[in-house]
């Protein structure tokens, strides 16, 4: 790509028309790549640029060693010079027979070559923050808890960027794919846009009542569908190969909802019938035959790579170092990107062994959430359309929808548990036209996912259902004192202890490797005891909006729950985090492939978004019991 955009855009798709037809051939640049039989579909390449960002992060583990190292880092630095003279003199650095370089000279030549992987994107001060909005938050009457939510309201500050005006300028030094509109990023070491990070962004910014900021979100998106076909995992290039949980047309309905921008859905229309079709095509498209002897289609995660993540390429390629076999190796590279393209990166949830990363099969999944978010996709594009007056289209999402409904119905959905289940495909082999239901195939472990499909109105606008599925929530041992736990899988304990010999020290790490980086396998960032924002919210919205009295005293127990911990960590912290330990109130969580982050996007904008909700009374106590 090299930037070319033009070139891009044509070999995107070439790739793309490839990927619908399940082409085994894939043609690339010039080169034909078949794919085995095993690891099927479209591979779309990355940049010069990131391929030679891979072989420095790569040099700079070997320098530095494990301890402290983050792979990111590097894929995210910025050129001084062009890439050739860049190239050329990394090529000429002194290595020693391992292939570090000495560490003096590898940071002189870092700091001759490369700016900082933050110097692409600058603060800009958003245009519709004031730091005490009208009517903010009017049923917070506790004046600790509203002098705390506007604290996090003043987050949006802190995480506001814009891309720098030397990226448009020289978009080949860089990684980071230019977007016109500012942008919110996560924080700490996310330096750039994230899909579904967004959205919960945008509820916060929705209570905010930063409204053009929200716009200009949803703008930057839709320019990702124009651009690459699909919404980016990420704003960097290295991401262009896979996607994250579809959740722009929830972004655009909610806009539209609170200030009926027509114009907004004019303009977004077209994006999300363009995602629409990503999600249902290709390798994305599973077809399964029911017990009722009717053809289902539904999808699953299927990322367009079959290499290293670059942003994690020594990682994974640590992962992969127990495989002998090329296949299988490209095959795990491809679930690996596929267990990150389902923003679950990563999860026993995704894993045939619980115990081995290297057992991941995320493309062998038909993932409830996923589907769920795509029947959301179906029934927004309907009312949207409506709103416009196109009723072809809006007659076509309808049916869509109700085709998807019965779909997870027959499929997904087990009455013995009263939920929604991952189905299985046991008899994985990605050529195959259509795969035979069977009840074994649905796995019935607890995630919180499970419960997903209850956010979207089909579900919680039936009372019967909603009751079986309320009635198995508070079963099922998922709600616990500081919220709902994303599993009852506790990774942590299986990596309870780690031990790694690296430059002569042992390090012993407990609770899931979550303090540093010398680590011999990955621990599962979201199984238990981790709990989620996005899945708090998912699920406590859901309880609310099926009307049930009942329901909504659960949602209000988990959100109260919820904001305390947020409440108790951020006074003892000084941060909102990433995630959070539901075991004890005001822990926050640990585990995954990097150190726990603050910031935090998602955390601020359901805090904000459960504030607006439920309010919070002046006599109820915000402190942990």
């Amino acid at each position: 790509m090299g930037r070319n955009r033009l070139l891009f855009n044509l070999i995107t798709s070439l790739l793309l028309i490839s990927f619908t037809s399940l082409n085994p051939i894939i043609m690339m640049s010039n080169a034909t790549v078949t794919a085995d039989a095993k690891d099927r579909g479209p591979l779309i390449p990355t940049t010069p640029l990131v391929t030679f960002l891979e072989r420095v992060q790569q040099t700079a583990l070997k320098t530095y060693g494990q301890k402290g190292f983050d792979p990111k880092l590097y894929v995210d630095l910025s050129l001084k010079q062009n890439l050739s003279i860049t190239a050329q003199a990394f090529d000429n650095l002194r290595r020693n027979g391992t292939g570090s370089v000495p560490v003096n000279e590898f940071n002189d030549f870092l700091e001759k070559y490369f700016g900082g992987a933050e110097e692409d994107l600058v603060y800009v001060h958003p245009v519709d923050f004031t730091a005490a909005p009208e009517n903010f938050l009017p049923d917070v009457k506790s004046p600790a808890v509203r002098d705390w939510a506007l604290e996090v309201h003043k987050l949006w500050k802190n995480l506001s960027r814009k891309v720098s005006d030397r990226v448009f300028e020289e978009p080949d030094f860089y990684t980071l794919i230019p977007l016109k509109n500012p942008v919110m990023i996560p924080g700490s070491r996310f330096r750039e846009v994230y899909y579904w990070d967004s959205y919960w962004v945008l509820r916060g910014l929705l209570a905010s009542k930063m409204y053009e900021t929200a716009k200009g979100i949803v703008y930057n998106l839709i320019s990702l569908i124009d651009e690459f076909g699909h919404v980016l995992n990420g704003a960097r290039a290295y991401y262009t190969n896979r996607s994250q949980p579809p959740l722009l047309s929830s972004m655009v309905i909610d806009i539209y909802n609170r200030i009926g921008d027509k114009d907004l859905v004019v303009k977004s229309l077209p994006a999300l019938l363009k995602e629409h079709n990503f999600w249902n095509s290709g390798m994305h498209k599973v077809i399964i035959e029911g017990a009722d002897g009717l053809s289902h289609t539904l999808s699953r995660y299927y990322a367009m790579w079959n290499e290293p993540r670059p942003e994690s390429s020594t990682l994974d390629r640590e992962t992969a170092s127990k495989l002998s076999d090329n296949c299988a190796k490209s095959q795990l590279y491809r679930e690996l990107a596929s267990a990150a393209e389902s923003g679950w990166d990563f999860s026993t949830r995704w894993m045939r062994n619980e115990s081995d990363l290297a057992s991941l099969a995320t493309t062998s999944i038909i993932p409830v959430d996923l589907n769920a978010f795509i029947l959301k996709m179906e029934l927004d594009i309907t009312s949207l359309a409506h709103t416009i007056g196109d009723t072809m289209t809006a007659e076509r999402f309808r049916e869509a929808s109700q085709a998807r409904k019965k779909a997870i119905n027959s499929i997904l959905w087990n009455p013995e548990m009263g939920q929604w289940l991952d189905y299985w495909l046991t008899d994985f082999n990605a050529s195959k036209e259509v795969y035979t239901w069977s009840t074994s195939s649905q796995n019935r472990k607890l995630f919180a996912s499970n419960f997903v499909p209850l956010w979207i109105e089909l579900f919680n606008s039936d009372v019967k259902v909603v009751d079986e599925v309320v009635q198995s929530l508070q079963k099922s041992g998922l709600i616990y004192p500081a919220g709902i736990a994303t599993s009852l899988t506790n990774s942590g304990q299986q990596w309870q202890v780690v031990l790694t010999l690296t430059s002569n020290l042992i390090y012993y790490n407990f609770k899931g490797c979550d303090r540093a980086w010398n680590w011999t396998k990955i621990c599962h960032i979201m199984d238990f005891p981790n709990g989620w924002a996005p899945l708090q919210h998912m699920i406590v919205e859901g309880l609310v909006r099926s009307g049930s009295k009942r329901a909504r005293s659960i949602a209000e127990d988990i959100a109260v729950k919820w904001i305390r911990t947020n409440y108790v960590a951020y006074k003892e912290t000084g941060a909102m985090h990433e995630k959070y330990d539901v075991e004890k109130c005001g822990d926050f969580g640990g585990g995954g492939e990097y150190v726990p982050q603050t910031g935090f996007g998602w955390s601020n904008g359901v805090v904000l978004a459960f504030l607006e909700e439920f309010g919070w009374p002046s006599d109820v106590k915000i402190e942990c019991p």
